[in-house]
Order: structure tokens, then C-alpha cells, then sequence
């Protein structure tokens, strides 16, 4: 299958949160899209990496996304190296996705910027033909997206592009709330709360979206980064 937008997340919750509302717009509109988690978030204080399994599928479910796979790299440990960026060169080859969307350049959670440039070497190492993979015992393409943007996580960061989410906000929250021991929740036991966890986590999410929605003239914005200037055809691209 081809997507047009494949999306690699180091933890089960990370694309949710910083582009579901983007993921269900682009759904919206006829796109195939794509979600592959780096790891099963196996450290994380709530949970387990079974129950995160689940949660994911459930997510997946209500964005309505075509794939989700996860590659189970060791959650904190993974490294940018040869064998990582082949796992995810694999990935982008065989879905030979327009447009690829990662992690954060930089974040609270270390793991979020290595991943970040995880996936920013292997989007150009996948364009190179002597770089060899294979799948399923046949020999891959070279595949270079066009596009390669990056979420906004935890720590601000001022966005090079803002995507109107707000018709698709509240299924983007159900999507969050679907990682019930990640955050809160009335049917979780609070023993053990998180950072994330913390009720106000969640407010500092919606109060973010509306700051960037109130930057473009609407009520809720997803924001990102990228690491090359964008253009345009025409002015009138950008009303």
C-alpha cells in the first residue's frame, strides 16, 4: 500500500498529540495515512507496554488510519545509528509516502529530539539507490519524500506552518484519551500521576492549539517545524 503521509512517533501517544487533528483532516479529505511507532513506550510510569499495544489500537481506530505498526525499538535506549535508520529506511520504501511527519527537533523528553533526528537522516538516506534494503526477501526502491515536517511537542516552538484542526478537535482529544493510563482519566487510578497525567497536562495541550489557532484566524491550530524553507507557486496559496 502507498500512503501519502506516513507518520514515525518514538511513543504510542506522540502522534496524537501533536497531529491527529492534522491526521483526521487529511483522512477527511481522501488521504492514506499512516502511523509507525518507534517503540511500545516500555518505561513509561503508567501502565505497560501490553496495555499500550491497546490503547494504540483503539487510537488508531478513531483517526481511521490505514496503517499503524510499531518497530519496538528499546524505549530510551534506541540509537541514531546504521541499524535504526535501516528500520525506519525499510519502512519509508515500502510505503513510499509523499510526505513523512516526526518528532520534535527538541523536547523535555530526550527521546523525542533523538528520534527526531532518527528520522530526519533516514528521510534522506532512503533517496540514496547504493543504500540496499529488502522486504519480505525482494530488494527495495530508493524512496525520498517530498516533504518532511516535524510536530511540536512538549517545550514551544515557534512553528513554521499552523494546520486548522478545528473542526476535527474533539475527535483528536477522544483519540488522546484513548491512552487512559497515560492521561488522565476518572476510569484510571490516579495513584503514580505523571507529569502527563496531571489534569493540567491536558489544558496546556488545548491552551497551545488555541494560541496557534488564534495566530491564523480560527479556534484550534497544530503547529510545525521543518528543517528547509517551504515555498509556494503563488501568493494566493497562502490566504
Amino acid at each position: 500500500m502507498k500512503l501519502d503521509i506516513l507518520i514515525f512517533a518514538v511513543h504510542p501517544d506522540d502522534a496524537e498529540l501533536g497531529c491527529s487533528g492534522t491526521i483526521l483532516k487529511h483522512k477527511a479529505a481522501g488521504k492514506k495515512v499512516g502511523v509507525i511507532d518507534l517503540t511500545r513506550g516500555e518505561l513509561g510510569s503508567r501502565g505497560s507496554a501490553e496495555i499500550r499495544d491497546e490503547e494504540a489500537k483503539v487510537a488508531a481506530e478513531i483517526l481511521g488510519l490505514d496503517v499503524r505498526e510499531n518497530l519496538a525499538m528499546r524505549d530510551g535506549f534506541f540509537q541514531n545509528d546504521e541499524a535504526h535508520i535501516l528500520q525506519v529506511i525499510r519502512k519509508i520504501r515500502q510505503y513510499q509516502p509523499e510526505i513523512v511527519i516526526g518528532n520534535a527537533f527538541t523536547d523535555r523528553h530526550p527521546d523525542h529530539g533523538r528520534a527526531s533526528k532518527l528520522i530526519n537522516d533516514a528521510v534522506f538516506l532512503s533517496g540514496l539507490v547504493k543504500i540496499q534494503t529488502e522486504m519480505n526477501g525482494l530488494p527495495q526502491a530508493q524512496w525520498r519524500p517530498g516533504l518532511l515536517l516535524h510536530f511540536i511537542q512538549d517545550t514551544y516552538i515557534k512553528p513554521d506552518v499552523l494546520i486548522d484542526v478545528t473542526p476535527f478537535w474533539e475527535t483528536k482529544m477522544e483519540s488522546v484519551r484513548a491512552y487512559k493510563t497515560q492521561f488522565y482519566s476518572p476510569d484510571y487510578d490516579e495513584e503514580n500521576q505523571t507529569y502527563i497525567s496531571n489534569p493540567e497536562f491536558i489544558k496546556a495541550v488545548e491552551a497551545r492549539a488555541r494560541d496557534y489557532g488564534k495566530s491564523i484566524g480560527v479556534t484550534f491550530a497544530e503547529g510545525f517545524t521543518s528543517s528547509k524553507l517551504l515555498g509556494v507557486d503563488s501568493l494566493f496559496n497562502l490566504i
